[in-house]
């Protein structure tokens, strides 16, 4: 079954507020809308001195995806562990919070700013109220997001009672996968006082919904440069359409490199690849409280490795109009300067093997491993080619004209094979929990360079994968996470390797294997001359 978390929503009322019909309430939006659910409820007490609250735990995933198998849902709230706090007082909320229920990283915090007075606060000679700023800066310190309004003030507006005001306020907050219709229809079967309920679930679902937007604007504002401009310039509208304001960006990026690279089709299959890691990050985040912060990273990394450096590649970029500009810049060559441009190149077996099919390529491979253990030097053409002249650049250019080679070519298979095992890891890890599939994604970094070091660094991934992501045994997915983070971390800090697999070692998989590198003997001629001067 997919491992993925209900969503944990705890709710906090007073008494005759209707807190046990909001949760009914939910349960049969839930249940209508093919979701599973189930709530508890703890009792207070009367009034002011106490107050009921009511646990509610939605499975994000439909029923009918799950092929008859059912999620297990827990009885009790867990501190630090909600989704998200609704609470018809401010006083209560800040409560909660005492408790230690809410997480600054994960918890949304929807509360009403109107007060009923505790007992405590009656009984003052003077004036014994608790003041509110207090109270609403514990709130913003201890919650990912707060959304107040005055529930109090709306529900007597509208004429109706508290709980079809927090009802609105949940379903503008986006935090449950259900339609406002939905929220709606349950209202309308409530019978008598339906008409003032919606009234006052519009009235608060609007507010909230306002809030939201307001967030998403300063958000905007604080962190990108042209937020008023949602869509990046070169971005498709299909593109801008299917994925999520914040990936935006990288995605434009990578889809450009993409169409650069090779060609349209390419680029579908880099899209179609990003929508796969999105799919299985809405799963894990339904309430995007990360930001689509996976999507974004596997945007950028997913395109740096597709992109990897051939020597098509590098005949393009070294023959382009861009590079010709930069070059003369730097050289500070006016127009009637002759200037001279000279590429050296060293092309090794590897490489042209790299466009050859998988048959032949295993072969040059192999010519070019008898070679080195024989101990010769492994085999390679350097090139001297004037980029200025018109046979150099000729040259260049027809070189660069060969991407039709470069998919029909070893290489290319090779990377998008790996390439697959990478994102299925994402994928697989983020329908588990949501920090494994990101740390997995962020594994990307590892691929960079050209030769041995983006050998090194595909080796080091496919370990990782293979050992920590799906080898080794670990008491929960977050201890997993961390793990792969760790290693992660050891391979960026030394070339050598050696606190990757002390990372590797530490956390129950195996060190990387050692590579047989052959032995070539040099003649000393100091030794030589030696023996010259003793005869």
């Amino acid at each position: 079954m997919n491992q993925q978390k209900p969503i944990t929503l705890l709710i906090c009322a007073l008494g005759g507020e209707g807190g046990g019909v909001l949760t009914e309430w939910l349960v049969d939006i839930a249940l209508a809308s093919g979701y599973a659910a189930q709530s508890t409820s703890i009792p207070g007490v009367a009034q002011r001195t106490g107050a009921t609250t009511y646990y509610l735990e939605v499975f994000p995933v439909p029923l009918a995806e799950l092929q008859g198998r059912r999620p297990v849902f827990s009885l009790n709230p867990v501190p630090g562990a909600l989704d998200s706090i609704v609470s018809s007082e401010l006083l209560e909320t800040a409560r909660q919070i005492g408790n230690g229920m809410s997480s600054p990283q994960r918890t949304l915090v929807i509360t009403s700013s109107s007060r009923t007075l505790t007992t405590a606060e009656r009984v003052v000679p003077g004036d014994g109220r608790t003041a509110d700023a207090p109270l609403l800066q514990a709130i913003a310190a201890q919650s990912r997001a707060s959304q107040v309004l005055d529930m109090g003030r709306i529900a007597k507006d509208c004429g109706t009672v508290v709980s079809a005001v927090m009802l609105g306020a949940i379903a503008g907050s986006g935090l449950l996968p259900f339609a406002r219709e939905a929220y709606e229809t349950v209202i309308r079967h409530g019978g008598k006082g339906a008409e003032a309920s919606l009234r006052g679930f519009d009235r608060a679902f609007g507010q909230v919904g306002a809030q939201r937007a307001q967030t998403a604007l300063v958000t905007g504002l604080l962190s990108g440069p042209d937020p008023l401009a949602p869509v990046p310039k070169g971005l498709e509208a299909d593109l801008a359409r299917i994925f999520p304001q914040p990936v935006h960006e990288m995605l434009a990026l990578g889809h450009a490199r993409m169409l650069e690279y090779q060609d349209r089709g390419y680029a579908d299959l880099y899209v179609r690849r990003l929508r796969q890691v999105l799919a299985a990050e809405q799963l894990a985040d339904p309430a995007a409280a990360q930001g689509y912060a996976t999507t974004r990273e596997m945007a950028r990394w997913l395109a740096l490795w597709m992109a990897f450096d051939d020597i098509v590649r590098v005949a393009d970029l070294k023959s382009s109009a861009g590079r010709w500009r930069r070059v003369s810049g730097e050289a500070g060559a006016g127009a009637d300067d002759l200037l001279r441009v000279y590429d050296h190149f060293k092309p090794g077996a590897a490489e042209f093997a790299a466009l050859l099919p998988q048959g032949l390529a295993a072969r040059v491979t192999r010519w070019d491993r008898s070679r080195v253990a024989r101990g010769k030097a492994a085999w390679a053409v350097p090139l001297k080619v004037g980029t200025h002249s018109v046979l150099g650049m000729l040259s260049l250019r027809l070189l660069a004209s060969l991407k039709w080679l470069r998919v029909r070519g070893s290489r290319f298979a090779t990377e998008q094979a790996l390439i697959e095992q990478w994102l299925a890891g994402v994928v697989k890890g983020s329908r588990q929990h949501w920090r494994l599939g990101h740390e997995i994604a962020l594994c990307g970094r590892l691929i960079k360079g050209y030769g041995s070091t983006n050998e090194r660094g595909k080796d080091n991934l496919m370990h990782v994968l293979e050992h920590l992501a799906a080898g080794a045994p670990f008491a929960s997915d977050e201890l997993r996470a961390a793990a792969i983070a760790q290693a992660r971390g050891a391979a960026l800090e030394d070339e050598a390797g050696k606190a990757l697999d002390q990372a590797l070692l530490r956390h129950g998989a195996p060190a990387r294997p050692v590579k047989a590198q052959p032995i070539r003997w040099v003649d000393n001629p100091h030794r030589k001359s030696r023996a010259a001067k003793a005869i």
